[in-house]
C-alpha cells in the first residue's frame, strides 16, 4: 500500500460510494475542497481509501475518511489516519479533530481520540465530534 497526496476531485467517487450513496453526487463535494490537503491509499495503483484535511491556525480537521468496501477491515484507513496524525505533528499542530459517525466512534478511540459529546445529525446520520490533542 502507498499513501500519497491526491486532488480533491479524486476523493469524490469514494466519498459518494462509501459514505453517501443515496445522495446526489454533488452532495459529497465540499466548498472548502480547494483549500484542503487530500490523501489517498493505493493498492497496486488503485485508489482504495481517501481522507481530506483542513488546517486552520493550529488545528486540523479531517473529513470524509472512507475506504472502498472490498478493502475495509485490512487496516488501510488506520494507516491513512496514522499518516495524517504524523503530518499534524510535523506541522506542530495542537489538535486534530473530526465529525465521526457515532457508530464508528470506537475506531477513532484506538488513536487516542476522545468524544467531545458534541453531537449532531446530518441527512439521517448521527455524528459526534472526536478530537486528539497533540
Amino acid at each position: 500500500m502507498e499513501i500519497k497526496a491526491i486532488e480533491a476531485s479524486q476523493t469524490w467517487e469514494i466519498r459518494h460510494e462509501v459514505m453517501w450513496p443515496d445522495q446526489p453526487f454533488d452532495f459529497v463535494k465540499l466548498e472548502e475542497d480547494n483549500f484542503g490537503l487530500h490523501f489517498g491509499a493505493f493498492e497496486q495503483e488503485k485508489l482504495v481509501s481517501i481522507v481530506s484535511c483542513f488546517i486552520v491556525d493550529d488545528e486540523m480537521q479531517f473529513r470524509k475518511l472512507a475506504t472502498l468496501e472490498d478493502f475495509q477491515g485490512k487496516g488501510i484507513a488506520s494507516q491513512l489516519l496514522k499518516y495524517i496524525l504524523e503530518l499534524a505533528k510535523e506541522k506542530h499542530l495542537k489538535k486534530v479533530w473530526c465529525n465521526a459517525r457515532t457508530n464508528k466512534k470506537s475506531f477513532y478511540e484506538k488513536f487516542r481520540m476522545t468524544d467531545t459529546n458534541k453531537t449532531f445529525t446530518k441527512s439521517g446520520q448521527e455524528f459526534t465530534i472526536m478530537e486528539v490533542l497533540l
